[in-house]
């Protein structure tokens, strides 16, 4: 064999190798994503729309050695409504939305707003509010590493108003009335005289107009892409308030796999998808309650006096919850006293203080 065969032959084995080696530091990871909710809802139409393609470019522009090749699974087609931490935790998911109204025994702590209604119709103070606590308070965090996830992003809903068949002139007027309330929500139809029933947003609409029920509890955003007003057009904007609603999460068996570098990428592009979310709630609700408007809905705005008719009338759920998660060795009363004192320190003026008797 000659010299030069030899070279050529060495050459292309080091090519080879290398190839290999250069292979073997690629990390590409297969990701499901998941979410009870369609791609038509905000929540889940940034995630795919911006989290999942901005990662990827990021990721790409940074030479990262990981790399996603995804799955999207929207719209319940894995994981069902209220099921999608199970499947992170399983391993049926890689990166989901998790609806903590929906997954309240998993993750009670988050739900405070839902027990504190008429807090303030800023999604985006909400937002920043339940972060700050939960930057506070350990066991927030501990809820969603235990179940296998890391936190990237929360999502707060815009205020919730109330969507009847019929027009609801005063409180009395709800009365005997059957009204779709998800999950905690349900507690701000005690003691109006209405009926709470449960639902979600893939329900409303059939059981408005079969007469299951003749309203719902939900925000405008959400109440918006389901065309509720075709059977449900007056809407009192009661303003129960933004809430908290659950979050954009990665697996942590994946993130803690990743490189370094990898790993701030996702981290700084899950609070963009905070942020852009937030932000787009606080623009667009109120654009969509005027396309509303012009499709025939009807709202009727609550004085401030009404409004804390409203609220007084509502039984003090928030006490008891946290009462009965400290007895389960949970931190609720902290979660509570710290929840309404950042209101309080932003000199935000609600109608009712849940934190007293």
């Amino acid at each position: 064999m000659s010299k030069k065969i030899r070279m050529l032959g060495l050459l292309a084995g080091a090519v080879f190798v290398g190839g290999l080696a250069q292979q073997a530091q690629a990390q590409t990871v297969k990701m499901t994503a998941v979410a009870g909710h369609p791609v038509t809802l905000p929540w889940v139409k940034l995630a795919d729309e911006f989290f999942i393609p901005e990662l990827d470019k990021r990721l790409a522009a940074a030479n990262s050695k990981a790399k996603f090749e995804w799955n999207r699974a929207w719209g319940g087609t894995v994981a069902k409504l209220g099921t999608e931490s199970g499947a992170v935790k399983d391993g049926l998911a890689e990166l989901a939305f998790v609806s903590t109204i929906f997954e309240a025994p998993k993750f009670p702590l988050h739900n405070v707003s839902y027990v504190a209604p008429f807090m303030t119709d800023d999604v985006r103070m909400m937002s920043k509010v339940i972060k700050s606590v939960q930057a506070k308070i350990p066991a927030m965090t501990e809820a969603w590493t235990k179940n296998n996830m890391i936190f990237l992003g929360g999502t707060g809903l815009d205020t919730y108003h109330l969507f009847t068949k019929n027009p609801i002139g005063k409180l009395e007027d709800l009365q005997g009335k059957k009204i779709n309330a998800p999950g905690p929500s349900a507690n701000w139809v005690k003691g109006t005289g209405a009926v709470a029933v449960a639902g979600s947003l893939q329900t409303y609409y059939n059981d408005i107009q079969t007469g299951v029920t003749e309203g719902a509890l939900t925000f405008v955003t959400g109440a918006f892409p389901i065309k509720l007003i075709e059977v449900a057009p007056h809407i009192t904007k009661v303003n129960y308030g933004a809430q908290f609603a659950g979050a954009l999460v990665m697996s942590k068996r994946v993130f803690d796999k990743l490189p370094k570098d990898a790993q701030k990428i996702v981290m700084e592009v899950g609070g963009e998808y905070d942020a852009r979310f937030n932000e787009l709630l606080a623009t667009t609700s109120g654009n969509l309650l005027k396309q509303m408007e012009a499709n025939g809905a009807k709202p009727r705005d609550l004085s401030a006096e009404e409004r804390k008719q409203w609220a007084a009338v509502l039984p003090n759920v928030a006490l008891p919850w946290a009462k009965d998660l400290d007895s389960k060795g949970m931190p609720g009363s902290k979660v509570l006293e710290t929840f309404i004192g950042e209101f309080k320190t932003a000199g935000v003026s609600f109608p009712r203080d849940w934190s007293k008797e």
